[in-house]
């Protein structure tokens, strides 16, 4: 694993494109794999706990990490609402002798990518349309309507984007998807 140490994955895709789930599947897959768990201004939703799914701060405290330069990406996502990769997040899963996967925003993915150049695999979930898209965030039933459509419209940006990652893959079927996702970071790993 030494050989791995300082690279990190990259899964990143418009809300709703299923990088989540495909996040969770390579997590029980691969036990070489750890999941970097990015900081919000953003409130939880459902059952989300701190420190699980996200670091869920005040943006007072956001704002001194931005000073102090602790994150290696942040981006204001939505307006007023800010996420970001915490350098000690992925320093905490090299000292574990694995390998931080980050599920991110489409621009943070950019920054990253252009940051570590080989070290990191950036992939990107294409969704099978954007009606697909709608559906499943509306199935969700964790949005507003508005909330909804806003998501949609960043996400024909976001898609726009798509040809700048190492690979694309296509989530028209979850099993598949993480089959080829998983395949694609086992080739990485063997490098």
């Amino acid at each position: 694993m030494s050989q791995n140490l300082e690279k990190v994955i990259i899964l990143t895709a418009p809300s709703g494109a299923g990088k989540t789930s495909i996040a969770s599947y390579l997590l029980n897959e691969m036990p070489q794999l750890s999941f970097s768990v990015s900081a919000t201004t953003r409130v939880p939703r459902g059952n989300e706990k701190d420190g699980v799914e996200y670091h869920f701060i005040s943006p007072a405290k956001f704002d001194a990490h931005i000073h102090q330069n602790d994150f290696l990406e942040y981006e204001m996502v939505y307006e007023g609402i800010y996420y970001g990769t915490l350098k000690s997040e992925l320093t905490r899963i090299w000292n574990l002798g694995k390998m931080p996967v980050l599920d991110i925003d489409v621009k943070g993915a950019i920054k990253i990518q252009k940051q570590l150049e080989e070290n990191c695999l950036s992939i990107f979930i294409m969704p099978p349309s954007i009606e697909v898209l709608k559906q499943r965030l509306e199935n969700r039933k964790t949005e507003t309507a508005e909330n909804i459509q806003m998501r949609l419209d960043k996400a024909s940006f976001e898609i726009s984007f798509s040809n700048q990652f190492n690979v694309i893959i296509q989530n028209n079927d979850l099993t598949t998807a993480c089959t080829e996702t998983k395949k694609v970071i086992s080739n990485f790993l063997n490098k």
